[in-house]
């Protein structure tokens, strides 16, 4: 089993940074297989961050050079660092990890952690 808890969540104005964490516990072969989602309200969910198979950092379009992702080996998580967060950046964002296996990938959600950017 798999266990993955976001934090760091928070309500920021427009233009203010928030960094979130995932802790991750079980079973977790490869850090390279986690990555960030987030669901906006009303919305589907989204990707945000994570990791091509070359283990280089990869981004949605909409957050290009504002986020970062960066892993966290000691409590096997991640970290995703957001700067100049918009308005549209509110969301439940969710550290997510799937585990590739013969007999079908299982993936693995976090409970989410409340990112709200409002003046």
């Amino acid at each position: 089993q798999v266990q993955l808890v976001e934090s760091g969540g928070g309500l920021v104005q427009p233009g203010e940074s928030l960094r979130l964490s995932c802790a991750g516990s079980g079973s977790i072969v490869s850090l390279s297989n986690m990555d960030w989602y987030r669901q906006p309200p009303g919305k589907q969910r989204e990707y945000v961050a994570g990791f091509t198979t070359q283990d280089t950092a990869k981004y949605a379009d909409s957050v290009t050079g504002r986020f970062t992702i960066s892993k966290d080996h000691a409590r096997k998580g991640l970290y995703l660092q957001m700067n100049s967060l918009k308005a549209e950046d509110t969301a439940v964002y969710y550290c997510h990890y799937r585990r590739y296996q013969l007999n079908g990938n299982i993936d693995y959600w976090g409970q989410g952690a409340q990112v709200t950017v409002s003046s």
